[in-house]
């Protein structure tokens, strides 16, 4: 089926009366046309004269990369393709830019060069290998790649030389490994090698002697994941979670093999890296769904201290080479990200970007809450609560359940556009971080490992009982929302629970695990045993699998649902949602099927974006409202 070209145009703005601890309000409402007029941002490479910034922005509607004068100004816009380009970084030493881009959302990365005089080529031209961009060496006379080209199955590992800009495979994947860092002096490299989940193993390799050395010799669940390499070579820095539920820093001498712990936290480090002549320590946290940065003076061990910016969200710290800028993001719940630039001899910080559509008054907007609730065993369970303006006792207001991706993503704190418009039109979200989610230590994220869409969804349902307690939700009209494992997770409760919720709204879920698990994409061969562990293996676990796919069970389906799917998605089949509809018709349940075929996992253009949250609002007026 076809996407429609039928766009949902709903007044601009349009105002309405309701009611806040007793009070009379007047709200503004706004259109899905103008949400989607904010501007996403991320990226950030400072060119080789450290006065301009490279990043990625959506501003026309389709991904393309743009850079700006670290004195502000306007961003200028320097590619202008259809299909969703990112900016990685400028060269080294002259203002080329790498770029990459896949076809329609299709995952079939390639690098692309645009030159200074505008020209793009690609780089990596074979139509059917990815390739990822791996970094500059540390002399800035090389970059790194990685490709599928040799064997689908595993990235090698390759080199340009910027003066040939001719690549030589220097690391032949026959393992299935994961790439780390590269030392300075371009000797070593760290690797690991996934074996579930919560268990991997990190190597050291030796491009000279193609020695590959076990450095985490274990026993039980520890994960490990490289950082870099000490500016000196002797050291390598790396996260792990040995003997503790959350992730922290360590050191290992690599010749005496004696470790160090460097930093830890109460919540997970989520990263770790220095800046190029190593006088920065940058440190990412990930705090209660939040990002918590630190920065450490390496010469003195001294933190360093932040721009002040009360309620803010800090992240993508990104420091110059020579280190006497750093450009960073700032965002909070009712502010999309912005880029800024921060000066560290004048302690000077300025906005460069502006992403909120000037039309949009932040003020109308809600803050996402953290709120936590008991869950049918007792476990509790943390979630980002979006209360409308216009909720109160006297003025209930329907909401809806959202489940995140993965297995194992994170609901977490920030702007969210599609949360924003709902909560702005009246519907009350709570984004659960159901058991399995990440942030919150490693038993509570294995706790869903062969459980999945039982207890897991169990604490999705749970979530109606939290509403309920709030007093200002109507609770005769609950719904469900999510997308890829979430998406998963609604169609497992329209069909294995079909009393629970009101409504559903499928973003490309999983309906046959078997299916799904028997053709996911070649290129995550290295991962495969990994989500077997946790989902189930469908050559031994195929009861299990059959048990917990909604395809199986979707005659039970009863309630209204619409679902949104991509062509060209490699990791959700289009036939996963073709079917469930199918047979959710048949049964006589009204579906709505959006298909957009210039879209992958998930929707990159704002057309897109546009007709898709459009159209579940107006399902939702419809069905869980019950307005015609």
């Amino acid at each position: 089926m076809k996407k429609s070209s039928f766009l949902i145009l709903l007044p601009i703005p349009f105002l309405f009366f309701g009611c806040q601890t007793g009070k009379q309000q007047k709200i503004e409402q706004y259109s899905i046309n103008q949400f989607m007029e904010n501007t996403s941002v991320f990226g950030s490479s400072f060119s080789p004269d450290g006065e301009k910034i490279l990043f990625t922005s959506n501003e026309t509607g389709v991904y393309n990369a743009f850079e700006i004068s670290v004195e502000g100004g306007e961003p200028q816009q320097i590619t202008d393709r259809q299909e969703s380009t990112y900016g990685m970084s400028y060269f080294p030493e002259d203002e080329r830019i790498m770029l990459t881009s896949d076809q329609g959302g299709n995952e079939i990365n390639h690098l692309f060069v645009r030159e200074t005089d505008g020209l793009i080529h690609d780089i990596t031209p074979d139509s059917t290998a990815r390739a990822s961009f791996g970094g500059w060496s540390h002399d800035r006379k090389s970059f790194f790649y990685l490709s599928n080209k040799r064997d689908p199955r595993f990235m090698d590992l390759f080199e340009v030389f910027l003066h040939t800009m001719e690549p030589a495979m220097i690391f032949e994947n026959t393992r299935g490994f994961n790439y780390g860092s590269i030392s300075e002096d371009k000797e070593l490299m760290a690797l690991t090698k996934t074996i579930t989940q919560l268990n991997n193993n990190m190597f050291l390799y030796n491009f000279e002697t193609g020695e590959t050395k076990l450095l985490s010799e274990h026993e039980g669940d520890i994960t490990f994941s490289p950082v870099d390499f000490s500016a000196d070579n002797k050291y390598l820095y790396y996260l792990t979670d040995e003997n503790s539920e959350f992730k922290y820093l360590m050191k290992m001498d690599l010749t005496s093999g004696e470790k160090e712990k460097v930093f830890e936290a109460e919540w997970d480090v989520m990263y770790a890296y220095h800046s190029y002549h190593h006088k920065y320590r940058v440190i990412g946290i990930n705090r209660d769904a939040q990002t918590v940065i630190k920065m450490f003076d390496m010469a003195t061990g001294n933190e360093v201290e932040f721009p002040e910016l009360p309620g803010q969200n800090i992240t993508s710290v990104n420091i110059s080479d020579n280190e006497d800028k750093m450009a960073f993001y700032v965002s909070n719940s009712r502010q999309p990200s912005n880029l800024y630039i921060y000066d560290f001899e004048t302690g000077e910080y300025q906005k460069l970007t502006s992403s909120l559509n000037p039309e949009i008054n932040p003020d109308w907007l809600v803050d996402g809450e953290v709120v936590r609730y008991p869950s049918f065993d007792g476990v509790e369970i943390p979630s980002v609560l979006y209360k409308p303006v216009n909720a109160s006792e006297k003025s209930r207001v329907p909401a809806l359940v959202a489940v995140h991706g993965g297995p194992g993503g994170q609901s977490r704190i920030g702007y969210r556009a599609s949360y924003q418009y709902l909560a702005n039109h009246g519907y009350a979200v709570i984004a659960v971080n159901n058991r399995g989610s990440s942030g919150y230590g490693k038993t509570f994220y294995a706790m869903d490992d062969m459980k999945h869409g039982e207890d897991d969804l169990q604490d999705c349902i749970y979530a109606k009982d939290f509403l309920a307690e709030t007093g200002w939700v109507d609770t005769n009209k609950i719904g469900i929302l999510g997308g890829s494992y979430g998406g998963y997770m609604v169609v497992a409760a329209l069909a294995f629970t079909p009393e629970e919720f009101d409504v559903g709204v499928d973003i490309f879920g999983v309906t046959n695990w078997l299916r799904t698990l028997k053709s996911i994409p070649s290129w995550w061969e290295a991962q495969r045993k990994a989500l077997y562990a946790e989902l189930g293996n469908p050559q031994t676990d195929s009861a299990y699998l059959y048990r917990i796919s909604p395809l199986f069970h979707a005659k039970n389906i009863t309630k209204p649902m619409i679902v949104l799917q991509g062509a060209n998605d490699p990791r959700v089949l289009k036939v996963e949602s073709d079917e469930i509809v199918e047979i959710a018709r048949n049964n006589g349940v009204p579906v709505e099927y959006v298909v957009f075929d210039d879209e992958g996992h998930g929707f990159r253009k704002k057309k897109n974006e546009i007709e898709s949250w459009g159209k579940i609002l107006v399902f939702l007026d419809k069905y869980l409202k019950g307005e015609e």
